[in-house]
């Protein structure tokens, strides 16, 4: 069965994308779709929000590029991490565009889009350890957002203790209990992690190439909108204007997108 077209919504030649009629109330509030995200510091993907509720950074900036391709305007909604898929799927907000790497256990609350973003996964330690491969983390508690990709690198690690995070700040708890000595080591996206090589508090202690893709989280029974993103994705990868914000605010990583990288 295709997608089923909302009550009083008028189908017209732009309204088609492929096979798939899309609705222009596709957001829960016409124009403006609310997207979930932690409200945290981890630039270069976003830094906390001002007192106005906005933010900078990667993906606020691509959010608000694949947006305005739409002709919409981007609200956020600041949760906790482990709020923000079941927010999409209650529909409290339209969508997740927060670090989502796109792996089965969320697949099986959301859809997701194509990526918007590919990462490695970097495990950093404090200043001064020694650790430099997998095999040095033996004994070591490493800490990991709980159900993530980067909890699934984390468990391969032999003879590690790996430590489930999650709350309202997962990133910056997780670089506080480093820091304090309450976790040994961290894993997370190379995109976060590998700046922090030059905080007095942190080494990097190696990366793992496992081509981490992000997606946007759609609630299931919201095809349309995941049309529209996708679109819009396609569109902003295609004529380079995402591989500039990507320049903008990660120069020292190539831009991944493009024939190479499956949806």
């Amino acid at each position: 069965m295709g997608p089923v077209l909302r009550r009083h919504h008028r189908v017209g030649a732009r309204d088609v994308l492929g096979d798939h009629p899309v609705s222009r109330n596709s957001t829960l509030s016409p124009g403006v779709p609310r997207l979930a995200c932690i409200d945290s510091e981890a630039p270069p993907l976003f830094n906390l929000a001002d007192r106005a509720g906005n933010r900078r950074g990667y993906e606020p900036e691509a959010a608000a590029l694949v947006a305005s391709v739409l002709g919409l305007r981007v609200e956020w909604a600041y949760l906790a991490w482990d709020d923000m898929l079941p927010a999409v799927r209650d529909h409290r907000v339209d969508a997740v565009w927060c670090g989502q790497g796109i792996i089965p256990e969320r697949q099986a609350v959301v859809n997701f889009t194509d990526p918007y973003a590919v990462f490695d996964e970097t495990v950093l330690v404090r200043k001064g350890d020694p650790a430099r491969a997998p095999e040095d983390l033996a004994g070591y508690r490493v800490a990991a957002i709980e159900g993530s990709a980067n909890m699934r690198l984390a468990v391969t690690f032999p003879g590690a203790e790996p430590v489930a995070f999650t709350g309202e700040d997962v990133f910056g708890d997780m670089l506080a209990a480093l820091r304090n000595g309450e976790v040994d080591a961290m894993v997370d996206d190379d995109v976060a992690t590998v700046p922090l090589g030059g905080d007095p508090a942190y080494d990097v202690a190696f990366t793992v190439r496992t081509g981490n893709r992000w997606g946007i989280g759609v609630a299931k029974d919201n095809p349309f909108l995941l049309a529209e993103i996708n679109a819009a994705l396609a569109a902003v990868v295609s004529d380079g204007r995402l591989e500039r914000v990507w320049t903008k605010w990660m120069p020292h990583l190539q831009f991944p997108l493009g024939t190479g990288v499956p949806a």
